[in-house]
């Protein structure tokens, strides 16, 4: 009777277990990524990503950086006073290259971008005058990981063209190589770098940086990876904090998965508030050289997708004149000036309005900073100061020499 009783609750047994198991042999099909959204974006010199969008409904349309460097998505302090949004405090610091400071917070608004509706945002806010000037465009915010977790986010760099789509599987362009970052929430992946001698390391892919390379000069230092008389030059970078003095120079050969790029303009700088946190991250690489890649952004599979696009083999620029130039009150004007620099040597003084650049007037500071991006060059630059006219010849200086 014990032996039949066993045998019963045996084959019950397999009864209740064999339906189960069989479910769980099933292939789980998740379905394709679906096209949600297609829209236009300006690039501007160093390869930063602009797009508009409006937000809640406000009419007003707002200018975005698209940042994988950025954390969450923010909004610009003057913005956010000008649309009236609520500002509540909050004890979270954020860093950049030249400094820390505390952030408030404007919570759950809604971004509207061409088809595409994105909500419960919890913007932070902070001071973009700084980027304003330096792009001469109102920087009205910057959307990163709060956006990019939530789709897959194609950037095509050929037809300057961002795609959204819904999560799901999907079929990368051939002829290209996915990495798998670890996000944290920012994107890094390891690279090489060579030029004393070989070195791998992790770093930030940032498409806000205006740059190829910033390393930290804690792991320079540590890595020996310059020879001893390497030549640099000191310039000057600006980001979340203000304005920081760096060195530039180049690094022999970079490998990025199978893709090398040789003599590479990199910066260095005194990485102060460990925005790197190194020695984890030694620096960032930035979108003036992943702009060379149409890439695929699929947060949700922890991927990206790199294909070279027509930008791959763009030459690098080599350019140094020690200026710094921004937008001030719609005039262009050099505000900093690094001592001994081809841009001291010329004659510059801070306060000079440009308005011509080898008799070519330009009033957009985009187009003055690639007319000075010829390296080796001399240039006529027709100034006003004192509200006089004045002609400085400027020699741009080739880094490489």
């Amino acid at each position: 009777m014990i032996s039949k009783l066993i045998g019963a609750i045996a084959i019950c047994g397999l009864l209740f277990i064999t339906p189960s198991c069989i479910l769980a042999q099933k292939a789980v099909v998740t379905p394709p990524a679906k096209l949600l959204s297609s829209f236009r974006f300006v690039l501007l010199t160093g390869g930063i990503i602009l797009l508009k969008a409006t937000v809640d409904d406000k009419e007003d349309s707002l200018t975005f950086i698209l940042d994988t460097g950025c954390g969450g998505i923010s909004f610009d302090s003057s913005t956010v006073e000008r649309l009236g949004f609520l500002i509540e405090k909050s004890n979270k610091t954020i860093k950049g290259i030249a400094g820390t400071h505390k952030i408030n917070f404007t919570y759950n608004h809604i971004l509207h971008l061409p088809k595409l509706t994105v909500d419960s945002l919890n913007f932070h806010i902070n001071d973009y005058d700084l980027l304003t000037s330096v792009y001469g465009i109102k920087i009205d915010g910057i959307i990163g990981y709060s956006f990019f977790k939530r789709y897959l986010v194609r950037i095509d760099y050929d037809q300057q063209k961002i795609e959204v789509y819904s999560k799901g599987t999907f079929k990368y362009p051939r002829g290209g190589y996915l990495i798998k970052p670890y996000l944290s929430p920012l994107p890094t992946n390891e690279l090489y770098l060579n030029d004393s001698h070989t070195i791998m390391s992790s770093y930030i892919l940032d498409t806000g940086a205006g740059l190829n390379m910033l390393l930290s000069d804690v792991f320079v230092k540590d890595s020996a990876l310059f020879r001893k008389r390497r030549k640099f030059f000191i310039t000057q970078g600006e980001g979340i904090g203000g304005k920081k003095l760096m060195k530039l120079s180049i690094v022999k050969l970079i490998h990025l998965g199978p893709y090398r790029f040789r003599k590479v303009p990199v910066f260095v700088f005194d990485d102060t508030y460990n925005v790197t946190s190194y020695p984890f991250y030694c620096g960032i690489i930035g979108n003036d050289l992943l702009r060379r890649f149409n890439l695929t952004l699929n947060y949700p599979e922890g991927s990206i997708h790199l294909k070279p696009n027509r930008h791959y083999l763009d030459s690098f620029n080599y350019s140094y004149t020690g200026l710094g130039i921004y937008e001030v009150n719609n005039d262009i004007r050099v505000m900093d000036i690094v001592p001994n620099s081809p841009g001291d040597k010329a004659g510059f003084k801070t306060g000079d309005i440009i308005l011509s650049v080898d008799k070519l007037v330009l009033k957009d500071i985009q187009a003055i900073k690639t007319a000075l991006q010829n390296a080796g060059n001399t240039v006529t630059i027709t100034i006003m100061r004192d509200k006089q006219l004045l002609q400085l010849e400027l020699k741009i200086k080739n880094i490489l020499n």
